[in-house]
């Protein structure tokens, strides 16, 4: 698909966006009275609002220009303005492949679009002929998946033969041997691959998001995107995360290492009946009684995410630090010795 601005609802198109001070002028150094800040305190400044030091930064090191890099209030900022972007009210649909996260819904109920739901076949991949037979202005896949935690196949088949935005939502590739898609958004004009400070880097409380596509895109969400959206403190969370990239590959091979041993031990347990293959941070757990399982386990004050409404007797166990994923493992071994639950 070459012809992107044809896909963009035509108010979008004709907007102007919102020209705040610090776009005006950019410097650092003067005297700023321009944007009605209180002239005391350590934060009475407005942030930036094009993120030009992270964007720098993550240029560097993804190998990709500036006008290719969205910065969002986390992912899911992005996801929203996606859909505002394209998709028209009453209209529009988008696509989704249950189970899957539940936020590309949730913003198409807020946005009034209509949602085509294809689900993954029954080893989480995507159904391809169905998805391709739909008529969408935006198609959502998330690879790894969650809560599956499995990475997707065929993707690239699906962006090229898809007339539409394929969103490609890669929160978890940091954990996974497939390799990101952001260098194919040269190729394909319709991709937008999202990625986040939330999990790998460990910034979940600082809600810091990545878009990466080709320039008209980006330039169509900066239209739209809040002036300010990303605060001082989590630009700068964000940067300081990017300067020891030892400690972060170093992090990772430890959560890898510990999902592996957390598979091998789950599997000990009596009432695990399958542990679905993750490529993330997580781990999709069959069991039986998951209900019960969950709740014994937050009697026990280990809070995991019962996942049984998705995909039937499940639990998805986020991988923790080696002392969490003793103390689950033992009180797991706790609630099959205690026999409150009758299992096979």
């Amino acid at each position: 698909m070459d012809n992107i601005k044809s896909l963009i609802r035509e108010n979008i198109l004709s907007l102007s966006p919102y020209s705040s001070a610090r776009e005006e002028y950019s410097g650092t150094e003067g005297i700023f009275l321009d944007a009605n800040e209180n002239p005391f305190g350590n934060l009475n400044r407005y942030p930036d609002p094009n993120q030009y030091r992270l964007k720098q930064i993550l240029s560097s090191q993804k190998k990709v220009n500036l006008e290719n890099i969205l910065i969002g209030n986390g992912s899911d900022e992005i996801i929203d303005l996606v859909q505002r972007v394209f998709c028209e009210p009453k209209e529009d649909a988008i696509i989704v492949c249950p189970p899957t996260y539940g936020m590309y819904q949730v913003y198409a109920n807020i946005n009034d679009l209509k949602l085509i739901e294809i689900p993954l076949t029954n080893d989480f991949q995507l159904n391809s002929q169905a998805i391709l037979a739909q008529k969408a202005k935006v198609l959502y896949l998330c690879s790894p998946n969650n809560p599956t935690g499995n990475s997707l196949e065929n993707l690239e088949f699906i962006i090229k033969n898809f007339n539409g935005i394929v969103f490609l939502d890669e929160a978890y590739i940091d954990f996974s041997n497939q390799p990101s898609l952001i260098e194919k958004v040269k190729k394909y004009p319709n991709l937008i691959v999202s990625q986040t400070f939330s999990k790998a880097r460990g910034l979940a409380s600082s809600r810091v998001g990545i878009a990466y596509a080709n320039a008209s895109i980006i330039s169509f969400l900066s239209k739209v995107k809040p002036p300010y959206n990303v605060s001082k403190l989590n630009q700068e969370s964000a940067v300081n995360s990017l300067s020891d990239e030892t400690m972060f590959k170093n992090n990772i091979a430890l959560i890898i290492k510990e999902r592996e041993k957390l598979k091998s031990a789950l599997l000990e347990i009596a009432f695990v009946t399958k542990i679905f293959p993750s490529d993330a941070n997580f781990l999709l757990v069959e069991m039986e009684k998951s209900d019960e399982v969950f709740d014994a386990l937050i009697q026990k004050q280990i809070i995991t995410r019962n996942r049984s409404s998705v995909v039937k007797n499940t639990i998805r166990i986020t991988v923790g630090t080696p002392k969490e994923n003793e103390l689950l493992m033992y009180t797991l071994q706790l609630i099959a010795d205690e026999k409150s639950i009758i299992y096979r």
